[in-house]
């Protein structure tokens, strides 16, 4: 009975309609989204957008770990700001193209992420969190520390170097467009990787550990695999930031990033793709436009968050997806 049911065309027809239809309003709104990212320095200040790109990109590799494995990290900072600090040192002091800077960067995160995760993997929920902060926190005080971090100054005057060898990122517009692009590869990696077998088990720990056990998946190995790839991306938009802003300080790594960061994730919409895209937008641009004005950042900042967990308690992206436009447009599914 239940093979009749699956393999009927009246109940299967309307699913994959709505699956299709689904698919391709998805595809507009990611046409346009490109777009507008393209237009966009045109109207809105390229450091700004170059901030905003970084800070999504970081949003969405520790959604990876948080929304498809269901693992708090408290230590991602320590990712972030480990490539900023290895790209900003050896393209200042070794010379190295800004490419290759970005790539160091991002393999000294993995293997920060190799390390702290082979640790905090073998625990679960509150006892992982605390392991990964209390692991951040010994990288925080190695980076005050070490000589080539340069203390509580941090490394200063970054040179943006030349892409490839020609492609000059001293001008804004050619910085902008290199960062939009390193943002879409690390976006196309993060889709790849969730849409593969890969992504499907890492629900499935998420979902149901034991289960996942049970149909005899080495789901340590699996959960170290996300932490790895989840600190490598955002090593790449550490490293990147390294570049924009010309220095790397210890901001980047203290624990008040990694705090920043899971904002981004549950304002945006855990377990969505593009959630922590909006999230990382709203909170980065509360912090430039109330920069200059008498408000306190962090209170506005922390009423923001108040209202969104008592009024998107799935995140912006998430309530749209679970609102009646977004089942209609079928969106219900898309995670």
């Amino acid at each position: 009975m239940s093979d009749v049911i699956h393999n009927n065309p009246a109940t299967t027809a309307p699913s994959t309609h709505r699956s299709a239809s689904a698919s391709k309003t998805y595809a507009a709104f990611v046409i346009i989204g490109l777009v507008l990212l393209l237009i966009a320095p045109a109207f809105l200040y390229p450091i700004f957008l170059m901030k905003l790109l970084c800070f999504a990109l970081f949003a969405c590799a520790f959604n990876l770990l948080l929304g498809y494995t269901g693992l708090l990290s408290f230590g991602h900072a320590s990712f972030f700001g480990g490539a900023a600090y290895f790209t900003a040192h050896v393209v200042k002091e070794w010379g190295v193209p800004p490419e290759i800077g970005i790539l160091i960067g991002v393999a000294g995160a993995a293997l920060l992420g190799l390390i702290m995760g082979f640790f905090a993997i073998r625990r679960q929920g509150i006892y992982f969190a605390m392991i990964t902060l209390a692991l951040s926190q010994m990288f925080f005080f190695f980076c005050l520390q070490a000589s080539f971090t340069h203390g509580e100054d941090g490394i200063q005057s970054v040179p943006r170097g030349h892409l490839f060898g020609f492609i000059d990122l001293a001008n804004t517009t050619n910085m902008y467009y290199f960062v939009l692009a390193v943002f879409l590869v690390g976006m196309i990696v993060i889709w790849r990787f969730i849409n593969s077998p890969f992504g499907m088990i890492l629900k499935s720990i998420r979902e149901n550990e034991q289960r996942a056990i049970s149909l005899g998946y080495s789901v340590s190995r699996y959960k170290l695999g996300a932490f790895v790839m989840s600190a490598a991306l955002a090593g790449l938009a550490g490293g990147t930031k390294a570049l924009v802003f010309q220095f790397a300080t210890l901001t980047d790594v203290g624990w008040q990033m990694s705090g920043e960061v899971i904002l981004m994730t549950l304002l945006g919409g855990i377990g969505t793709l593009i959630g922590p895209i909006f999230g990382a937008g709203l909170v980065v641009a509360l912090q430039n436009y109330l920069a200059t004005s008498q408000f306190p950042v962090t209170v506005i900042t922390g009423i923001v968050f108040m209202v969104c967990v008592l009024v998107f308690r799935r995140g912006i992206v998430g309530e749209f997806y679970a609102s009646r436009l977004g089942r209609k447009l079928g969106f219900e599914h898309r995670r």
